[in-house]
């Protein structure tokens, strides 16, 4: 399955997002594309969006950018799962796009959440 994560830069995406999905059955099974990483560098993103299966997107913290990145994964009928922490408010508006949310208590049950999500 082809994976784009998408994210507010506002969080520590390396520490919190990337390196534990990194570390886990996430990317040793599928093809998962981070947009900050070095592969993900003048590359149009929009364009990875339109070829992904999914978009994980982390949206504990509103972001502009977040939001255009799942507009267009909605508009290209790609499937959204939206993580978020425990305690966080993500933008309401997000209800609109997709109804598959997850939240997670820690770095680990945020991988375990995910790997179930994509079991199913």
């Amino acid at each position: 399955m082809k994976i784009y994560v998408a994210h507010s830069k506002k969080i520590n995406y390396e520490k919190d997002l990337y390196n534990p999905m990194k570390n886990s059955n996430i990317c040793k099974n599928n093809d998962v594309f981070f947009p900050h990483d070095e592969k993900g560098k003048n590359v149009k993103t929009k364009d990875i969006i339109k070829q992904s299966d999914l978009v994980i997107a982390e949206v504990s913290e509103v972001a502009v950018g977040l939001g255009i990145e799942l507009g267009w994964a909605d508009c290209f009928n790609t499937k959204i799962l939206c993580i978020y922490k425990n305690g966080s408010k993500y933008s309401q508006s997000i209800n609109f796009i997709t109804d598959k949310f997850i939240e997670y208590e820690s770095q680990e049950d945020m991988i375990n959440k995910i790997q179930e999500f994509l079991k199913e």
